[in-house]
């Protein structure tokens, strides 16, 4: 692994591990966008057929409308949104990222593939869901913003961040239980959604109080930092993707962005129990960032595995970095 000096220039890359759904979700793109040509009343879905945001930096949470939606017919089948969805339901979950990402949802969102979110065929946009991995237990509360999954019998499609959550990106689906918690907010939900998801094995109208603003029981919860994260990764063409190893790089966790040097600086003091931290200062678009990492590891897998452990003490915007040094 080579070692940055601090003369030397640095390029960071999302790194994404193992296979993804490339020939499910290609299909699926063709669904959505031959439903979309074919009914003109129809929110286009987050597709290769819907508008892309345009706009520098991070992309804006919230900012869409509340919308139920008349029937539609997708592939011959027709689906009927609903104000009263079903509290429970059990099924095969799968998820969407790359080819979707920055991509505007059915309720006017825009889709990031790195938050908590999720599509769903019918419930009411935006809502709030928990999602429980049968498979592993894993839990994760996410915001249904978009329509979908219309491949075979799969009930909900998970960001790539929600599948990593629950631990099935690499194998691409899993059996999950979803619980309808109630109507999301149509702004930056940010803090509410890391107070949903901090509280370990809440039940559900522990949730749907916290999502009515009443208080969760300090005891429950584990302290989450949610901070602007001001990452922009470069061209993925430049770099080894689909688990690949980048050519003389090191691997982090970065787990947060602060334009306060102080409060990156208590983070990674919070953070050093889960190995070497260090805080790295960088210009994005004229304003000065302190990014806080962990690392560097050997490989995107060790890399990987920190990030799950930070996702479990609650802190979920995490994501696996290659630093790749270039002379000059």
């Amino acid at each position: 692994m080579r070692v940055l000096q601090p003369e030397q220039k640095e390029k960071t890359v999302a790194v994404r591990l193992g296979s993804g759904l490339a020939l499910t979700l290609a299909l699926a793109g063709a669904v959505l966008l031959a439903g979309c040509s074919s009914d003109k009343k129809l929110d286009p879905f987050a597709g290769t057929g819907s508008p892309k945001y345009t706009g520098g930096g991070e992309l804006p949470k919230g900012g869409g409308r509340r919308h139920v939606g008349k029937p539609y017919t997708i592939a011959g089948k027709t689906y009927y949104p609903t104000a009263r969805p079903k509290a429970v339901e059990v099924g095969m979950a799968s998820w969407y990222g790359p080819k979707f990402h920055r991509r505007k949802t059915a309720n006017g969102e825009w889709f990031d593939m790195n938050y908590l979110s999720a599509a769903h065929k019918t419930m009411p946009l935006p809502s709030y869901v928990r999602v429980t991995n049968l498979e592993n237990g894993r839990k994760v509360v996410v915001r249904v913003n978009d329509r979908g999954p219309f491949v075979g019998t799969r009930i909900i499609d998970m960001s790539k961040r929600a599948a990593e959550v629950l631990g099935f990106r690499q194998k691409g689906k899993a059996r999950v239980k979803v619980e309808y918690l109630g109507p999301a907010p149509l702004g930056d939900d940010r803090r509410l959604l890391a107070k949903l998801n901090r509280v370990k094995g809440a039940p559900k109208s522990t949730l749907v109080a916290a999502i009515n603003g009443r208080s969760v029981p300090a005891s429950s919860a584990a302290p989450v930092m949610v901070a602007r994260n001001d990452y922009q990764p470069a061209p993925a063409r430049a770099y080894a993707m689909q688990g690949e190893m980048v050519a003389d790089a090191a691997y982090f966790v970065q787990v947060a962005s602060f334009a306060d040097a102080g409060r990156a600086e208590a983070l990674r003091r919070q953070l050093s129990n889960y190995g070497p931290t260090r805080v790295v200062p960088a210009d994005v678009n004229g304003m000065r960032y302190w990014r806080v990492r962990l690392g560097p590891f050997a490989n995107p897998r060790a890399a990987s595995a920190a990030q799950q452990a930070v996702a479990d003490a609650g802190i979920y915007d995490a994501r696996v970095i290659a630093v790749q040094a270039t002379g000059g």
